[in-house]
């Protein structure tokens, strides 16, 4: 159950790499933000729709908690998200690798920190 629920995670989380992706492209080549802004906003449209597939499809959970339950959902995506930007900073100030290599060495990396935050946690079960 729990390799399913992994491999889940990992597709819920490739759905909002892409829309993560996107942002932050958008946001930083087309509009001219900074691109750790740019990373922000990619993160936050991530985290949205991240949350909402992995509570209905990865963990079926059904905790009426709404509001309490995607605190505790942002709360583990902003730790992850600080985890990714000092990471994605020291890569890039340290490496002459690609940023957006770079971005998606951290998001592996930070990968395993929020499935196991948010399975013992977020959506623990009861």
């Amino acid at each position: 159950m729990d390799f399913i629920r992994f491999i889940k995670f990992g597709m819920v989380g490739f759905s909002g790499l892409v829309i993560d992706f996107f942002i932050t492209w958008l946001f930083k080549e087309k509009i001219g933000l900074n691109k750790y802004l740019s990373n922000g906003l990619g993160f936050l449209f991530g985290v949205v729709n991240n949350y909402f597939l992995n509570k209905y499809f990865t963990f079926q959970n059904n905790d009426s908690h709404l509001a309490s339950q995607f605190f505790s959902f942002l709360i583990i995506s902003i730790i992850g998200f600080s985890l990714n930007t000092i990471f994605l900073y020291l890569l890039q100030k340290n490496t002459k690798i690609n940023f957006y290599v770079c971005k998606v060495i951290v998001t592996v990396l930070v990968f395993f920190w929020n499935f196991s935050a948010n399975t013992l946690y977020t959506f623990k079960t009861q």
